[in-house]
């Protein structure tokens, strides 16, 4: 079994698509850990800003939650009407498109995919937050961490969304049960406390105030909690995943994802408020997370404590599997446009799109590496291109009920998706205002830059739609229908070029060979007579005897080592003495051979490909004879591969 195979799992048919789709079981973890990991670092991020004021910001705590938790279920009821209205993949992307046009669909795939590489970076630097919380000895790796989850969580995700969401299951739902019981057990106690409860093991203390708080401070801790609704609407964007009913499961995901991550959201602010709970710089040493204290002030650090906060640093570092699994379905969507490169479309041997997986996983990783993994040097990054995908899919909801418009019901419906789009518009401008010189600007410049690549790569597209579609509707003139002229780039005289001289002589009468001295540099021997006494011998005398035109063989100095210019030289020449006739370029290549020997060739052959093609003009062809490396029994395993289910 090859490396491939033993991490990835065998190639799967186009027939197995159906087996592959989710239900709710596998649609929360697969699809909301977004959500729900965003309940440990969007209430620490409002805390963060809320910190200058000391304890006097605990007390906004709450009107801030609930403020966020109004806007959460206009989302959730928006959210849910789109799934019905579009249940193949109705992500902001589709109904932006479809309802605003395209500019306006091309700005919320833009602002989507860029919060989808930051919600990639922020969980899982989130997640090493909390392990470093836990484990302070571990607080100097905090980057090494990072990326060696993120390239666990990729190779998951190579492996199917079916398989993502199973082996996440357990940490997803270990989570949600571990924090609602500290929550539950927290919030008795406050209660029977009179809202006073005695911690067991006391946070630390509270910084002095070094401001008032304002309005502005207030908009501000808002703009940073609404961090814990980004991944609302991956449900949407990933309707496709889901099986029959769609719509069904769909809902059902939507629903238990919003309904636990605002219990969750509403118990955490509630007990921090309590037990006195603030945020801590997590680039200081000793630095606690925000739930870390609070499951301490509730329970203690017993093994309750490390099985609660493993859980957390599982679900805030495999957070970022929201991402994974909305990221290439929409890149694929994008991409079936003609906006993205067509590799993005193409599913990998486990049925995902494996190449939006590992771009994803790029420019996640270069996040991680420029912001050194640390979460508050992202978050204020965050949200911004959420709540413009929000505000985008919401307007365009309110403009396809207004479209339809045929009673009662779709003018409640075009009131529920006018009012989102409202609201999170609202919302979009108080983050923008709030985090502007905090870091916002920085998505504000990606988005517009990935929008203009994205128009760019369509115009390529079209261009080359254009070129290559023009005449194709013309019959072929065939009347004038010479051979073409054959050259063959001649290192030495081996069995590779044997058999390339045999492919050339069928394909042509007018063969000729080119040597090139000089290009193993001053200090190499030269073999110019002895390559012409093996031509003369086993080529020239042959074809001669068979009655064939004799192949003609050049040598040429090369003095600065270069293959291309006189190759493109002789190209020419060949064309003066065959006026109208092709020329095929035939090279050798070695093919396959085992994963290591790539390091131990030169490939010059592929190089060399590649600069024909570019340089050597419309009448000019590359013929490649691959000489193959592979064992039988290697052979015979890629056969047994590619059809593992043939019956």
């Amino acid at each position: 079994m090859s490396l491939t195979s033993l991490l990835l799992g065998r190639r799967l048919a186009n027939r197995e698509a159906e087996g592959r789709k989710i239900g709710v079981l596998e649609g929360v973890p697969a699809m909301g850990l977004d959500g729900l990991g965003s309940a440990s670092y969007g209430p620490e991020a409002m805390l963060t800003v809320l910190a200058v004021t000391g304890a006097a910001g605990l007390g906004a705590v709450q009107p801030i939650t609930w403020a966020i938790l109004a806007l959460l279920a206009i989302l959730f009821l928006s959210y849910w009407q789109t799934i019905a209205a579009y249940p193949s993949n109705g992500g902001s992307y589709t109904v932006a498109r479809e309802n605003l046009g395209h500019d306006a669909g091309l700005l919320a795939a833009s602002a989507l995919m860029v919060d989808y590489m930051l919600n990639v970076a922020v969980g899982i630097s989130a997640g090493v937050g909390a392990l470093t919380s836990a484990v302070p000895v571990l607080h100097p790796y905090t980057l090494p961490l990072c990326l060696l989850v993120l390239a666990a969580i990729t190779v998951v995700n190579l492996r199917g969304t079916k398989e993502s969401g199973l082996a996440l299951a357990v940490p997803t739902y270990l989570f949600i049960v571990s924090l609602a019981f500290i929550l539950a057990a927290g919030a008795w106690a406050a209660w029977t406390a009179g809202g006073q409860p005695q911690p067991v093991v006391a946070p630390p203390g509270h910084s002095e105030a070094a401001g008032a708080l304002t309005l502005w401070l207030l908009l501000r801790a808002f703009a940073a909690g609404c961090t814990a609704m980004t991944g609302v609407e991956a449900v949407s964007n990933g309707v496709g995943a889901f099986k029959d009913p769609t719509v069904r499961h769909a809902r059902g995901t939507l629903a238990a994802i919003c309904l636990v991550l605002g219990l969750l959201l509403l118990g955490i602010a509630y007990l921090a408020r309590g037990y006195g709970v603030t945020a801590m710089d997590q680039t200081a040493d000793g630095y606690q997370s925000v739930l870390s204290q609070l499951v301490a002030a509730v329970w203690g650090r017993g093994w309750v404590y490390y099985v609660t906060v493993g859980s957390v640093l599982a679900v805030l570092c495999l957070s970022a599997n929201t991402s994974f699994v909305g990221f290439p379905r929409l890149c694929r969507q994008v991409a079936a446009d003609g906006y993205l490169p067509k590799a993005f479309a193409l599913p990998g041997r486990r049925l995902v799109y494996a190449v939006g997986v590992l771009f994803l996983t790029a420019g996640a990783g270069a996040l991680l590496a420029a912001f050194g993994g640390i979460t508050d040097r992202l978050i204020p990054l965050f949200a911004v291109g959420a709540f413009l995908s929000f505000t985008l899919s919401q307007g365009g909801m309110a403009v396809h009920w207004r479209r339809k418009g045929r009673g009662h019901a779709d003018r409640v419906r075009f009131g529920i998706n006018g009012l989102g789009a409202l609201s999170t518009g609202a919302a979009l401008a108080i983050i923008l205002v709030a985090k502007f010189t905090e870091g916002a600007w920085l998505t504000l410049l990606i988005i517009p830059l990935t929008f203009l690549l994205l128009r760019l790569t369509r115009r390529y597209y079209r261009d080359l739609e254009r070129q290559v579609l023009a005449g194709s509707q013309r019959s072929m003139d065939l009347r004038d229908h010479a051979p073409p002229c054959a050259l063959i780039p001649l290192e030495r005289w081996d069995r590779m070029a044997q058999r390339a001289v045999q492919v050339a002589a069928r394909l042509s009468p007018d063969v000729v060979a080119l040597h090139l001295t000089d290009l193993e540099g001053p200090d190499a021997a030269e073999h110019e007579t002895r390559l012409r006494g093996e031509w003369s011998r086993f080529v020239q005398q042959p074809a001669t005897a068979a009655g064939l035109p004799a192949p003609e063989l050049v040598i040429e100095p090369s003095p600065y080592r270069s293959v291309l210019a006189p190759l493109l030289r002789e190209v020419t020449e060949m064309q003066r003495r065959c006026p109208g006739r092709p020329v095929v370029v035939v090279l050798s290549e070695l093919a396959g051979g085992r994963w290591w020997e790539a390091a131990l060739h030169t490939r010059r052959a592929q190089r060399l490909r590649t600069q024909v093609l570019r340089h050597g003009g419309p009448d000019v062809s590359v013929l490649v004879v691959p000489w193959q490396l592979e064992a039988p029994a290697e052979t015979a395993q890629v056969l047994k591969e590619e059809e593992p289910q043939a019956a």
